[in-house]
């Protein structure tokens, strides 16, 4: 075994838990609220549950380009929309 070998195992299991991320986001999207997006003034719940599988699914089958946009916007997900709408559901509204 390669080095080359145990890069090509390690990106595999890296995509691949990314994409896992985008099947969870997508579930806990669809477990939110509807008026948190409106409150949020994020795009509706069905417009992110359909982002976060579409980019599951381009992340898991490596498409050349579309990969990286869907692993940005799985990220996006989790580090901006559901820690806002985590808040709004949870009464802070603070800055």
């Amino acid at each position: 075994m390669s080095i080359l070998d145990g890069f090509t195992y390690f990106e595999f299991a890296l995509f691949s838990l990314i994409a896992l991320c985008g099947v969870v986001g997508a579930v806990f999207a669809l477990l939110t609220r509807d008026d948190a997006y409106a409150a949020g003034d994020r795009q509706s719940k069905w417009i992110w549950v359909a982002i976060l599988i579409g980019s599951a699914f381009v992340v898991v089958t490596r498409v050349p380009f579309l990969s990286w946009a869907g692993i940005v916007a799985i990220g996006v997900y989790w580090f901006d929309v559901r820690p806002h709408l985590k808040s709004i559901v949870n009464g802070n509204y603070g800055w």
